[in-house]
């Protein structure tokens, strides 16, 4: 499988702008049924058996990065299938012979985000080496002028001048950013910016951004500066029955009676990260189902690192603690602040309806409730 760097550097003769993308073909999916699964870890490959498509996602990010100045905006928590989605719009990128720059803000060292000039300088930079050019950025950049201003001369004076294809530009973990409000505040508008100069820069087409982040969004901006109200948005949904059902078949298991995929359900939800642990052990015959629904809400079962490693970081975090007690304890939905929210969120452990929060399986409603019973009879 080739790597995104590997990716920006092919050149293929450019179709015709019309979404040919079709995840069924042997180039996405490999056809051998019988192919022993691998244990769920990161992306799941561009030809694997058991990804799972989640239609008409894949499609229209794929027709949507075709638009001049296009945004798609991906959004789910973690270990749901955004890089896996990724891979496939990067795949259908390099179809068509457009540049792809990934910038993950996890990579991003904490002195990055100490001042915007640092973090903008950062990011061009980064972009620029991705795309083998020379950085340069003392040449385009004017403390008169404001780092902002620097950062957009920088991309249509140079960046984008340099380039014949349009640019894909992904924005993974962008949510990261949140979390330095001075940073956030100018940097997320300058997006929004960028895509309403695509109506009238022949440079500033070129650019498709792909923001990817873990959680709705809860910092304050004008509504007129934001780009989460923009572009295409792609909320990534949990697996259904009928797709559960599926990736058990290309698991080669033989579940005949539709209650088990119920039954599995009830208890980890169609979260695809938890569906794909349990399907994986399942066919590797090292668990019944009847064990997995006994075990899975402790630390025994084949989710115990999963849930001791929650665990570790609520225990550090009083506030999240709390809150988190509030959502497990009670069989109605709870309203919590915005950023507990937010880092709940993102980290799986529960869903919103509107603005309340529950948990967001049943599996983490039995295995919290019962640590925070445990610490009580032993206060």
């Amino acid at each position: 499988m080739l790597s995104w760097r590997e990716i920006a550097d092919l050149d293929f003769d450019v179709p015709s702008q019309t979404s040919n993308f079709n995840p069924e073909t042997p180039q996405f999916r490999d056809v051998n049924p019988d192919k022993s699964p691998p244990y769920p870890n990161g992306p799941v490959p561009l030809d694997s058996h058991f990804y799972i498509d989640r239609p008409p996602m894949e499609q229209l990010s794929c027709n949507e990065i075709l638009k001049p100045g296009s945004v798609t905006r991906i959004q789910a928590p973690r270990k749901m299938g955004k890089s896996s989605l990724l891979l496939r719009i990067m795949a259908f990128a390099q179809q068509q012979s457009y540049k792809i720059v990934k910038i993950d803000f996890q990579e991003a060292d904490k002195a990055v985000y100490a001042h915007l000039n640092k973090f903008l300088r950062w990011f061009c930079a980064n972009i620029a080496r991705q795309l083998q050019l020379q950085p340069l950025l003392d040449e385009y950049w004017d403390e008169e002028m404001g780092s902002k201003v620097s950062c957009g001369i920088y991309f249509e004076g140079y960046l984008l001048g340099q380039v014949d294809t349009p640019i894909v530009l992904v924005l993974n973990e962008i949510n990261l950013v949140f979390e330095h409000p001075d940073i956030a505040e100018e940097f997320l508008p300058l997006l929004r910016f960028w895509h309403e100069q695509a109506r009238q820069s022949t440079l500033f087409k070129k650019l498709r951004l792909v923001v990817v982040h873990s959680t709705e969004v809860y910092i304050s901006l004008d509504i007129n500066q934001s780009p989460f109200n923009i572009g295409l948005p792609i909320k990534l949904p949990e697996f259904n029955f009928k797709q559960i059902q599926d990736l058990v078949t290309r698991h080669g298991l033989n579940w005949t009676e539709g209650d088990r995929v119920e039954q599995l359900m009830a208890m980890v939800g169609g979260h695809p990260y938890l569906v794909r642990i349990a399907l994986y052990h399942f066919a590797q015959a090292q668990i019944t189902l009847e064990t997995l629904l006994q075990q899975a809400p402790t630390q025994g079962g084949i989710y115990g690192g999963i849930l001791r490693h929650h665990w570790e970081i609520i225990q550090k975090k009083p506030t999240l603690s709390a809150a988190l007690h509030q959502v497990v304890m009670t069989s109605e939905s709870v309203k919590l602040d915005p950023i507990v929210t937010y880092k709940l969120e993102s980290m799986g452990l529960i869903k919103l309806d509107g603005d309340r929060a529950y948990p967001s399986c049943q599996m983490y409603r039995l295995y919290f409730a019962g640590q925070y019973q445990q610490e009580e009879n032993t206060v």
